[in-house]
């Protein structure tokens, strides 16, 4: 190797000797490899030389916009000017669909919400971190455990950027952010890994993934930008192999004051942020749930106090979407303002209100994605729904923004809904051409339901069972109460009403719950400094409640048969039968009333269908009684207790009753004209299936061991034992064979139905379902003894039973249930 030894105090013959021996490394095939050692030096000098100035970075070229930071566009990139006093700051970076293809998944459209999370901007050695903040484990930053807390709770790190340059007086960093939205950034995409993996997603094109807008706002930046994905197997468009979406990121600064949280109390329905405070001197972490609600201040604290009805501060607004027809504004809006009352009761007065749209010319800058705004937003969308997220502060629950979705289609399901179950009592509900007004109050309450959410509150599903059954045949009661104490439960309509009943009121509507709800969680109460200050008066404010069916909460997750979605009264058995009797008299008349003169059958199709739903609900209502324990939420100073089975009486009432309404064969359920107008075939498979479930349903082993428990606990004295539902389901399903009659071809599919679900009880081992289901052991259990005997004695009756006095059909279907039992009993390996 030659060396070339140049002085540095000799310009020209160090230029000299550069450029021999380039000429040399030519010839040698080194200049290559000479040139990139030269770039690379020209690199780890440009990164020596650390930021840029601001003009050379922030050019003339630049777009900027003011607000929580100067943002910049310039071509195709975004800079973000981040003030200092902005760095380590609370965040909620909230990302939305703005656009989306057809089919992408029911509950993802426009306005969806498809993740929340806290960041924080973080100046690290000429880099700028964007971390994802957790609140779920804290302590006091006073306390030793405080760094423990910090170290096994490492912030992962969202995005790393470079420092590209500082403003002229040092008082805000820049970077270059535009990869945050261009690269594919898994925590604030628009497609999660479900559906990455159903639409077969490879990557994310970057070259054509683009920013569209950004705009910064006083608490809050919204970018808009452009997500193409590669996908082999999209949801529309299929020959593209692409999925372009239009999403939009809200960036909103966490108040500096956080609201004073208040704690939750299970004996009122709430959503929750929880936490876990290290700082307990209790002799484990003190989990805390904090419920999640607006801010509401009085404006005068003084007149609040005196009681008088006062003004917030800062009100709820909702604003209408633009795409909101104009005919159904005003029922939205009175879906909002419904919950007015609730909040007079609260001491607030106009806490919340309805808005049209903004034209452009009042508000030129007006998004419903803008993070500023709560939009009941109208989405395009054949879904069948509706509903109410919020977004809130973890650290506290405050809620800050809320964006309602009514999907397009919901109104259907609405008219068939009040069709069927009111039909037989409500002459307006008889068509499908329903009335606007009735449609319109229908469509109030569904947004009054979806406002509920957005204002903290869950379904309570105990609330339909507060009323007697037979007060919702009172035109007086039902104008009063409505025909459930709260409108968050799924007590759409009143089936209970029977024709003749005058003055009903068949749609639901705010009850005294929502009040009483409201009034606990935001009235203010200005002289408690801390959640723990405040606890005892909401405390008392339940006591005095609680015993009230009125006022009572259950979420419909357990095993209470006063906690179902879709039922009305406090006696499923009763409202049930009501509800049968007026479906028994709407069946005959739906070819009348769904079909028009000269088009196809393809709604009585979708009627008779959604009939045969309405029918399996009210089944499934009284199955429910069965192995049934009623859940009333106390605390320790509250007598009685908190979980009580179903009375005997009751669960074995409920039994009859399914053996004489669910496995006896409906005739009229099977209307010949209907089925020949809609289907070639499927009728006797439909009850079949339909009939199988129920009965599957009640053989549940969770069920089972409820109803072995409840025996144990109570010596034999009052419980329906599983013996008792054994025997008594055993002799009603197979009645024609005891009588030593025929039965029908409905009924000898579901003495079937009922050998094969035992066979499973006998032999298979059994999958818990449900939140909350019931855990058993099958196996070592008292139940396959149980089953088992009920199978040898039911091998013994059939054998009796088959006589040649009955049909050829009944003889071989008795021979086969025979032989069948016999493989259980002792299969051939």
């Amino acid at each position: 190797m030659f060396r070339f030894y140049v002085s540095a105090r000799a310009p020209f013959l160090r230029g000299l000797g550069r450029g021999l021996l380039l000429c040399f490394l030519a010839f040698s095939g080194w200049a290559q490899e000479a040139g990139d050692a030269e770039n690379v030096d020209k690199k780890d000098d440009a990164k020596k030389k650390g930021p840029k100035a601001y003009k050379d970075v922030i050019t003339t070229e630049a777009k900027s916009d003011s607000g929580l930071f100067v943002v910049h566009l310039i071509g195709d990139k975004v800079y973000y000017e981040i003030p200092t006093d902005k760095l380590e700051k609370d965040m909620l970076l909230v990302s939305r669909i703005r656009g989306c293809p057809p089919n992408l998944s029911p509950y993802l459209n426009a306005g969806s919400k498809v993740n929340e999370q806290v960041v924080r901007w973080e100046h690290k050695n000429q880099r700028v971190l964007l971390r994802v903040v957790s609140f779920n484990n804290v302590a006091a930053d006073s306390l030793p455990i405080y760094q423990s807390v910090q170290y096994n709770n490492y912030e992962p790190i969202l995005q790393n950027f470079k420092v590209e340059a500082y403003n002229d007086d040092s008082s805000a960093v820049v970077i270059d952010a535009t990869t945050l939205f261009t690269k594919d950034i898994a925590a604030i995409g628009g497609l999660d890994s479900d559906l990455r993996k159903e639409y077969k997603v490879s990557k994310l094109d970057e070259a054509r993934s683009f920013i569209d807008t950004v705009r910064s706002y006083p608490i809050n930046i919204e970018v808009l930008h452009t997500q193409t994905y590669i996908a082999s197997e999209p949801p529309a468009e299929a020959r593209t192999n692409t999925i372009t979406m239009l999403m939009n990121q809200s960036m909103i600064e966490l108040p500096d004051d956080p609201m004073m949280p208040r704690l939750h109390d299970p004996r009122v329905g709430w959503f929750t942020v929880s936490q876990i405070d290290y700082s307990s001197e209790a002799l484990k972490s003190d989990e805390k749930e904090f419920v999640r609600r607006w801010r509401l201040e009085p404006k005068d604290p003084a007149a609040y106090a005196r009681g008088e009805l006062v003004e917030p501060v800062k009100p709820i607004v909702y604003y209408l979407d633009p795409a909101t027809p104009l005919k159904w504004r005003p029922y939205f809006k009175r879906g909002i303002e419904d919950w007015q009352a609730a909040f007079e009761k609260a001491g607030f007065k106009n806490a919340i209100l309805a808005k049209d749209p903004p034209s452009p010319e009042e508000d030129p800058d007006f998004s419903p994605e803008d993070a500023r705004y709560s939009v009941v937003r109208y989405v395009a969308s054949t879904t069948r729904n509706a509903v109410g997220p919020s977004v809130s502060d973890p650290r506290t629950g405050e809620i800050l923004e809320s964006d309602i979705i009514w999907y397009h289609n919901h109104l259907r399901s609405y008219r068939n809904r009040y069709l069927l179950e009111t039909g037989a009592a409500n002459p307006a509900a008889r068509t499908l051409n329903t009335p606007e007004e009735e449609i319109g109050e229908m469509m109030r309450r569904v947004i009054s339901h979806e406002v509920g959410h957005a204002l903290g509150l869950p379904h309570n599903m105990k609330a339909s069972s507060a009323y007697p059954v037979d007060s919702l045949r009172s035109g007086t009661f039902t104008q009063q109460y409505g025909i459930a104490s709260t409108i968050m439960d799924y007590a759409r309509y009143n089936y209970v009403a029977q024709p003749g009943d005058d003055g009903i009121r068949f749609i639901r509507q705010l009850g005294p719950y929502d009040l009483y709800a409201i009034e606990w969680g935001y009235r203010w109460y200005p002289d408690a400094k801390t959640p723990e200050a405040e606890t005892p008066r909401l405390h008392a404010f339940v006591n005095a409640r609680t015993e009230d069916p009125m006022y009572q909460f259950g979420s419909g997750y357990g095993d209470d048969p006063n906690a179902q979605t879709e039922n009305v009264g406090d006696n499923t058995v009763r409202a049930s039968d009501y509800g049968l009797k007026n479906l028994k008299q709407v069946a005959p008349q739906l070819i009348a009333w769904t079909t028009t003169q000269g088009e196809d059958y393809t709604d009585l199709a979708e009627l008779y269908g959604e009939l045969v739903s309405v029918w399996s609900r009210y089944i499934g209502h009284v199955v429910a009684n069965v192995g049934g324990v009623r859940e009333t939420l106390k605390t320790t100073d509250q007598t009685g207790v908190v979980y009580e089975p179903v009375a005997r009486a009751t669960q074995r009432e409920s039994v009859r009753w399914l053996l004489d309404n669910a496995f006896a064969t409906p005739d009229w359920l099977i209307e010949t004209d209907i089925w020949q107008r809609i289907e070639p075939v499927g009728a006797v498979e439909e009850v079949r299936a339909l009939q199988a479930r129920h009965l599957s349903n009640l053989l549940d082993a969770g069920r089972m061991q409820r109803l072995i428990e409840t025996e144990a606990l109570s010596n034999d004295v009052v419980a329906y034992s599983l013996v008792n539902l054994l025997a008594d389901v055993r002799r009603g399903l197979w009645s024609e064979a005891y009588a030593k009659e025929d039965a029908d071809v409905y009924r000898r599919n579901l003495q079937r139905a009922y050998l094969e679900r035992m066979n499973a009880l006998l032999h298979q081992e059994q999958a818990g379902g449900g939140r909350r289901a019931t855990r058993v052991n099958v196996s070592q259990s008292d139940i396959r003894p149980a089953v088992r005997a009920e199978l040898q004695t039911l091998k013994k009756d059939l054998k009796r039973a088959n006589s040649k006095r009955l049909s050829p059909m009944m003889q071989y279907h008795l021979e086969d249930s025979v032989y069948r039992i016999e493989q259980m009993l002792e299969p051939k390996g």
